[in-house]
């Protein structure tokens, strides 16, 4: 992993400010009604994904996650203003308008999803990291999932499996302590998530998921031990979500005090208290940072607004067509 200098501070707090602040951006539109359907915001959880971009080799490595979706292909280089227009259903979005909030996608850019289907991505994690395998890849696979999707069944089979024929894939639970609305507490007999890896002798373990470095330094554990061939490793990343499961949570399972408590440790507050302590930058400095992350969430915006909406005979285009399916009855 390369050091983490100046330059990387500098970045995660530029990058993790204007991932919030998109989000941000977007919780605004959907009151609006611009952005419509299910909308699940990452505020609060985004240490996890600057850490591991910054052990990931962005060249290769692939990652693949649920419906928490908008800001990990941003940081694996999918341009910010298609993502936007992709919930805004228009036609210059990642999926031409087709995918919503919920499934991003980017071939180009590694990043497969995006998926509705609670845990649904687990197995298909495992089975990218098969396909690199099997064709003499070193990449690596980063799958991430909440604890919710730890209750499924799939992420058994894909456990068994990626330990069984030694796969290069990295299991990340993001833990921010509530599936939906339903604390930790509640679903299991156990609260420390990360020990189902030890029923099949799979490296695992808790991290730190408010502080980037600790992810950072896990997550490049994880990653060289697969690109060698020594197979996954199951990561519990302990973080927080600042709103609710999706903009239609009322929030009733959880304290205004509780949010504020987890709101001490913000991962950006941290790190911008590090680059004012060791005099990375000065507040006019960070003052030019938070400008700059502002005027790009505007373009986004702007480029979202303006964005056609996608021709009807896009949603046909893309769906198989047999014209001689034997099971049409055809009017004579």
């Amino acid at each position: 992993m390369q050091k983490i200098t100046k330059e990387v501070y500098l970045k995660w707090y530029e990058d993790m400010l204007f991932w919030r602040k998109f989000e941000d951006k977007l919780a605004a539109v959907y009151i609006q009604q611009k952005v419509r359907g299910f909308l699940h915001l990452y505020n609060g959880q985004e240490a996890v994904l600057a850490g591991a971009l910054h052990a990931m080799d962005l060249t290769k490595d692939k990652m693949i996650t649920a419906y928490r979706n908008h800001v990990q292909p941003i940081g694996m280089g999918v341009d910010p203003r298609r993502v936007m227009a992709e919930l805004y259903g228009k036609a210059t979005g990642t999926s031409q308008g087709l995918g919503g909030s919920m499934h991003i996608f980017s071939k180009e850019h590694r990043f497969y999803g995006g998926h509705g289907i609670v845990g649904g991505q687990i197995p298909l994690g495992a089975g990218i990291a098969f396909g690199d395998k099997y064709h003499g890849s070193d990449a690596v696979t980063l799958c991430c999932f909440g604890d919710g999707a730890a209750r499924q069944g799939s992420l058994h089979e894909s456990f068994n499996l990626a330990m069984l024929w030694k796969l290069p894939v990295v299991f990340v639970c993001e833990n921010n302590g509530y599936a939906m609305g339903t604390s930790v507490e509640r679903t299991a007999n156990h609260t420390e998530i990360w020990k189902l890896g030890l029923g099949y002798e799979m490296p695992c373990g808790p991290v730190d998921g408010m502080n980037p470095v600790k992810a950072a330094e896990a997550f490049d554990e994880a990653i060289q031990r697969a690109r060698r061939g020594d197979g996954p490793t199951f990561l519990e990343l302990k973080t927080y979500r600042y709103r609710g499961h999706s903009m239609s949570d009322a929030q009733h399972y959880r304290t205004k005090e509780e949010v504020a408590e987890y709101q001490k440790i913000d991962p950006i507050t941290q790190v911008k208290d590090i680059i004012l302590e060791k005099k990375y930058a000065t507040e006019a400095d960070i003052k030019v940072i938070d400008k700059r992350v502002k005027d790009l969430v505007s373009e986004c915006e702007k480029f979202a607004e303006e964005s056609p909406f996608p021709e009807k005979n896009v949603m046909y285009d893309v769906v198989y067509e047999q014209e001689d399916y034997p099971f049409i009855q055809h009017k004579l």
